[in-house]
This record gives C-alpha cells, structure tokens and sequence, in this order.
C-alpha cells in the first residue's frame, strides 16, 4: 500500500500525525555551513549551551525537599498540630456522644415547665422527656460499644505489630500515630492564616450570619418554628439569638433581627432591633422576660442607643452573675496630687468603661433611698475632691454622719443647723462677693481655680431633714455658685418636690439617681425618662444582710460623656483606707480660703430674708434668723482647727473699722439702735460727713441705708440700725 506524502505547502495544514509527515531534504540547509545572523536574535538566551543539564525534575525535587525541611522546622515538627488533632478528634468523639440530646431534654424540659397547670400537657411533656432521655441513654451505650470495638480492634493490630514486626515496624506505627494527629490538626485553608474576629462575632452560625449595621445573627424572617426558651438553654451566639426573637416575639415586641451577640463572664449582650416604634416596647416587657429567659429580678438590663433609634443594648444576667465584679478597684491618690478640673474615676458601667467625673463648677444632686448607698457614693467624690490642691471640701448632714470615714481630710463639718445655715450663708456671700472680684483678678466669666484661689464643694447629704432656712439658702448658692466654682452636690432619699422643698431637681446639670421609686426617676430625669431606658426604681437597696444593688445608679450630667441610661456601679472604699487617706491629707494640710475672696466679702449686701426685722419706730422685732461669720469665728463655731494665715488690715479698713465703731459709740449716746448718718456723723467729728460715713459703712459691709423711725423725724427716714453695723465690726475684726 503506497503512502501518499501531501506536498510541502499543504502538510502543515493537515492533522496528519507525526511521524508520517516527511521534508525535502534539499530545502534544509546543511547546520554546519549556516553563517551566525549580523541582526540581534529575538527570545530567551541559554546560559548553559554546550553544556550537561540535569533534567528539570532532579531541581524541582530537591527545592520541594529544602522547602519541606524548612516548612517542618517554622512549625517545630507540627507538634502543635498533632496535640491540636488529637483534641480535635476527643472534641468530635464527644460530640457525638452528645449528638444534641442535651439540647433535645432541655427544650423538653422547658416544655414541661410552660405546661404546669395544664394537666394534659404537663402529661405528654413529662412522657416527652422521659423518652428522650431514654433514647440518650440508648445512644450513649451504643457509643460505648462502637468506640471499644474500634479501639480493641486498633489496640490488637498494635499489639500483634510490636511484637512480630521488630524495630521498622515500631517505629513505621509511632509516625503513622503522629501523622495522624498532624493531618486532623491542620490549619484548615485560609483559617491559618486569618485575623481574628472582631469582639463581636463570636461565631458564623450557618446562613443565619449576614452583614449590615453590624454583624447580625438571626433576623425574624429566619426564625423557624418553635417556643420560647430559657437563656440556660443556648451555648452559642446563634441560639441566644434565637432565644431573644422568640421571647421578644412571645411578648408582642416588633422585633426585627439580634446582631452584635457576645458571651461575657456574666451573661449575654446583643443588640436587638425593632421594626416599629421605639425600643420601648422592650422596656415595658422587662420583667415579662425575665420570666421567659428564667433569670433573676433585673436580669434583664435594656439600653436604648441613641445613635440608633430602633435599636437596644439587650444585657442579660445570668442568676447569681455580677456585671461588676471585675470592675478595677480606686487608684492611689496622694495628697494634693490633682486639680479640681481634673477628672477622677470614680465608678464602672455594666459594660466595662469607667464612670469619670470633674466637679469644678458643677451643681449635683444624688439621690437613693435608704439602703441605696448615698454615703458610699458621697465618700467616693469627696475622695477625688480632697487630694485636690485646689479645692476645699465642706460636709454638710443635719442627721447622719455625713462623709464619715474622711472626716479628717474635711476643711469643715457641719452637723447642727446653727452650724449649717452658718455654713451655707458664708459661702454665698463668698459667692457673690466673687463675682464683683473676678475682673479685677482678671479671671474672665469665670473664677478659675488655683492653689491661690481655690474651689470650694460643699457636701450636703440628707437634705429633705434640713431646716426651711438652710433649703432655701442652698437654693440661692445653687443659682449662683457655679460660675463662682462654689459647688453644691446635695443628696436626699427622693428626688421629688416634698423630698427637695424646691423643684430643682432637673434644674442642677449632674444628676444621679439609685435604687428609688419610680416617681423619683420621673421627677430627675423627666417624665418620659422610664420609656427612654432611665431605670433605676428597679433597683434593690441594700439590707441588713444583702448588699444588692447599694451604690448603683443612673446618671446625666457628666462632664465630656453622652447622657445615656446605662447602669453604673460607685466603687465602694472600705473605711479604713478612707481613714488612711483623710490622714495622709491632713498631715499634708488642708486648703484655706483666698485672702481676696474674703475680703471681698465685706461689701456684699445680705439677703433680706436672713436680716433682723424691726417695726416702725426702729425697735428689733425679729432677730437676724443666722448671722455672717468671719471664716475664723465659722471654724470656731464647727469645731474646726483655725485658719492658717493672718489677717493684715489695710490702711482703707482700718478707716472703715472706726467708722463703725464710731457710728456704734453714736448710737450708744443716743440710747437707740437706730440713727441717720447726719447725727452719727456730728457726734464722731473729726471732719466726718453724712457722705464721707456711709460711703466707709457701705465698704465694711454694713450694706445701705434702709428706712428707720427717730424721735424728732416724722414718719421713716433712711438710716442704720445697729446690728448691720455691729456685723461689719465683726466682719472686720475677724472675731
């Protein structure tokens, strides 16, 4: 049979195979004649021309050798891996011993708890768990059998190796043992080398894990069949998400999806969205849902967000759980170690971030009922306030002990109501004695606080037993201590008008609130307050014997940190560290007053309601209700240690010293308590003018002339009266 060879032009173009293609031996040139191209050759330069090359795959294998050698020596001869495999394995073995039937009893139990009352179905409930019980006995057995009939199998083989098969055989079953342990601990493709989660994907649960705002879990739409369960039944983020949709959706909440779910050491924290309204329908059903998870009484800690509207913080508490127990102890503060601008930590919320506050210039009220932990809470501020240097603190309690454990580090204290209507009026005539100052200091708007001119914070704890002078008083200096950084924190066991006396409860910028009734949170925080997630009426006070929830509140007002309801908890200082410190400040001396504050006070007129009062003929009728103190004579009067410094009296003092009493050794020849400046004037001579007096009696703070009734003027004419003079004399005596 002859072969047909296509010609040269047309072989090319056929699919003939190979080796029956042929070539004209005259149209290839001869290799040995072909003259070296004068162009540049075009595409890849062979080094090693000419010489012996080992074929490619002898390279490949010895880089794959290196490359394992060097794999093998970064993972330390996958120890790891084999320990991680082997656990892995016993974490599978386990699993299916399990094989869910603890989740299946616990549903069923769940069931039979529903179904008390309902004889029927508290019957086939019971019947549900008794056969799923048995059924995990069955399964439990029939592990065993499976598992010792592989692992008497495997132990066999190994037995007949060792003993028949010699060193190799050893050795072969050793590697393979650990390869074993090696493969199953493998990193899984691209989880080796992942980043971790971020805190709040704990884990990808199914088709049920999708992203948006924020890692969601489960939305409604995804939610099978089934009824609500208890918080104890869910071990993963996936079924704690399932367990809030059906509980929420139990209780008629428009609930659309739980995103966010993180396990903490104390219990569960998601954040549930609502497809309608506001996340006060969840608020509402608070309680309600503490039955449905089987938690404790505030088990159930719901947090409006105000960056997102339809969404809450759901915090869930396991029984017997503490969101605050690992919360950081107080720091150390030496003596005079901070500012009274500086802030100070003085609690933590419920999700871990601290709770720090600065009091200068800002007016506080606390309030908690009995048992609530207002004195802890009162000792933890007046902790931060006196390590400062420049700040005095003032205690202020017409029944108890007040600051108690810091008395020693206490500039002043005040228990009788002598003693604190003294106090309160003292300072708000400091107050506004400051305000006239502060210009010529050239301090601005506000007085600025420095160790030369320092605040003051006055503690006033169990406010309501205060007497209707002393409430009114406080009143005023709350009007106008701020700018002046004389502060006022007031406590009481309610934050209503008939705990107050006045309704200032939302007029103050900081304010607190502890274990209380609800109409306290309404008269603090506003009368829609609880709808928005303000809930400390569900908080216990303390008894004899339990704690509870003494020293948690709610809290507005703090300086640089958004006004949100979330819970916190005051750190409680045992007294003898308190006793420790107020020791360690008092060693190290205690702030006084500015020297210009209280000269300033000189020129400050009383308020009226604290003047003597006397009838149209001049006679005293009333005697001034409580009368100003030099700060001398206050400490004396609160059994305080004297001040540190001197009284220097100018030149312009001393003048107006012996106008007054001057103007008193007047009115003593005259036999009245009352004169006009015209007379006065007369009988101290030397020159002195009607002008010339009351000018000097206005500046040592005697105040201005009022109207006066004088034996040989008809009607009332204006004048002074004796005890506004003798007050400057004090005043000025420092006595």
């Amino acid at each position: 049979m002859a072969i047909h060879t296509p010609s040269a032009d047309t072989q090319n173009d056929i699919d003939v195979p190979e080796f029956m293609r042929a070539e004209a031996v005259s149209e290839r040139p001869n290799l040995s004649i072909v003259k070296p191209s004068p162009e540049p050759l075009e595409g890849p330069v062979v080094e090693h021309q000419g010489e012996t090359l080992r074929p490619t795959w002898i390279g490949s294998g010895k880089e794959l050798a290196t490359r394992a050698r060097e794999h093998a020596a970064e993972h330390r001869l996958y120890i790891g891996w084999s320990v991680r495999g082997y656990r892995n394995l016993g974490r599978r073995w386990l699993e299916a011993r399990r094989d869910d039937y603890p989740q299946m009893i616990a549903s069923a139990v769940a069931e039979l708890r529903v179904a008390k009352g309902d004889t029927a179905a508290e019957t086939d409930a019971k019947q549900l768990v008794r056969e799923r019980r048995a059924e995990y006995r069955r399964h439990k057995l029939l592990h065993w059998v499976k598992t010792g009939g592989w692992s008497a199998a495997g132990a066999a083989g190994g037995v007949v190796g060792v003993a028949v098969g010699g060193l190799w055989v050893d050795l072969l079953m050793t590697l393979s043992t650990y390869a074993v342990g090696v493969y199953h601990g493998r990193p899984q493709g691209e989880v080796a080398d992942a980043a971790a989660p971020p805190l709040s994907v704990i884990e990808r649960a199914g088709d049920g894990f999708t992203v948006g705002q924020g890692q969601v879990f489960m939305t409604v739409d995804q939610l099978s069949e089934g009824k609500p369960f208890p918080t104890v039944q869910a071990r993963t983020p996936m079924q704690l998400a399932e367990c809030v949709l059906r509980a929420l959706l139990a209780e008629g909440v428009p609930v659309a999806e739980v995103s966010d779910v993180i396990r903490l050491s104390w219990g569960w924290q998601c954040i549930v969205r609502v497809s309608e309204g506001t996340p006060e329908a969840i608020i509402k059903v608070a309680g309600d849902l503490e039955t449905r998870f089987d938690l404790a009484a505030n088990g159930v800690r719901p947090t409006p967000m105000k960056e997102r509207r339809a969404c809450a913080v759901l915090r869930l508490v396991d029984r017997g759980a503490d969101p605050f127990a690992s919360a950081p102890g107080l720091p150390y503060r030496a003596p005079k170690s901070m500012s009274i601008t500086d802030k100070f930590r003085i609690g933590s919320s419920v999700g871990g971030d601290p709770l720090d506050v600065a009091l200068a210039g800002v007016m506080g009220l606390w309030v908690a009922a009995s048992g609530g932990g207002k004195t802890g809470i009162l000792q933890a501020l007046a902790e931060g306030t006196t390590a400062c240097y420049d700040n005095i603190t003032i205690d202020l309690d017409p029944h108890g002990d007040g600051l108690e454990d810091l008395h020693d580090a206490v500039r002043i204290t005040a228990r009788t109501n002598q003693q604190i209507e003294a106090v309160l009026l003292f300072f708000l005539v400091m107050s506004k004695a400051r305000a006239r100052l502060r210009k010529a200091l050239g301090m601005g708007r506000k007085w600025k606080a420095s160790r030369e001119h320092p605040a003051v914070t006055i503690f006033f704890d169990e406010f309501p037993k205060a007497t209707e002078l002393a409430k009114k008083l406080t009143f005023d200096l709350l009007l106008v201590g701020r700018k002046e950084l004389i502060e006022v924190e007031v406590a009481s066991q309610g934050g209503q008008k008939g705990y107050l006396g006045e309704n200032f409860a939302q007029m103050v910028a900081l304010k607190a609130v502890g274990p209380c009734k609800v109409g306290d949170t309404r008269a603090v925080f506003g009368d829609g307050s609880v709808g928005e997630g303000w809930l400390p009426h569900r908080l216990d006070p303390a008894t004899e014997t339990d704690a509870k929830d003494a020293g948690h509140i709610y809290i507005q007002g703090v300086p640089g940190m958004p006004d949100e309801p979330i819970e916190y908890k005051v750190h409680e200082v045992p007294s003898a560290t308190l006793r420790k410190l107020a020791a360690e400040r008092l060693e190290a001396g205690l702030v006084e007053p500015d020297q210009e504050s209280l000269d300033a006070m000189a020129g400050v007129d009383l308020p009226e309601y604290v003047e003597a009062v006397y009838d149209i003929e001049g006679n005293l009728k009333k005697e001034a209700p409580v009368e100003l103190l030099t700060w001398d004579a206050l400490l004396r009067l609160c059994g305080a240690e004297p001040g540190g410094y001197v009284k220097q009296m100018t030149p312009e003092q001393k003048l107006q010293l012996d106008a007054a009493l001057g103007a008193l050794d007047a009115m003593e020849r005259l036999g009245r308590d009352a004169a006009q400046l015209d007379e006065m004037a007369e009988i101290i001579g030397d020159g002195m003018t009607a002008d010339r007096l009351g000018e000097l009696l206005r500046a040592a703070g005697a105040g201005g002339t009022v109207k006066i009734a004088v034996p040989h003027r008809s009607g009332r004419v204006n004048g002074y009266q004796r005890a506004e003079i003798a007050g400057a004399v004090k005043l000025l005596n420092g006595a």
